[in-house]
């Protein structure tokens, strides 16, 4: 067998591997979450800020819309929610390079 081959070591490699692996996944969770990433709506009257662990820490809205429209507002701060929660995935996948291919093939996901 070769040595890029996962069942090259028998069990006791394939355990050491998937130790490596959590470790990989480990360091890019914590890197991820000590980033951030925004989501706009309405052209930024909204502005939606999350972390890498999928937490909303900050919200910006425009005193403009505030005062005008609550309905439309509150549209805004959900699109902006969702928009800023699709880039801390896609900022965690980035983080994850290569494994976050494996883990969505096994099934684990993002």
């Amino acid at each position: 067998m070769s040595d890029d081959n996962p069942l090259a070591g028998g069990l006791q490699g394939l355990i050491q591997q998937a130790g490596a692996m959590q470790q990989r996944v480990q360091e890019a969770q914590a890197r991820a979450a000590a980033k951030t990433v925004w989501g706009e709506a309405g052209g930024g009257l909204v502005r939606v800020e999350a972390n890498g662990r999928m937490e909303i820490v900050r919200v910006d809205i425009d005193p403009a819309i505030a005062r005008d429209d609550t309905e439309m507002m509150q549209d805004l701060v959900v699109a902006a929610t969702n928009a800023a929660l699709a880039n801390a995935r896609d900022l965690m996948t980035a983080e994850l390079g290569p494994l976050a291919n494996m883990l969505k093939m096994s099934g684990l996901g993002l």
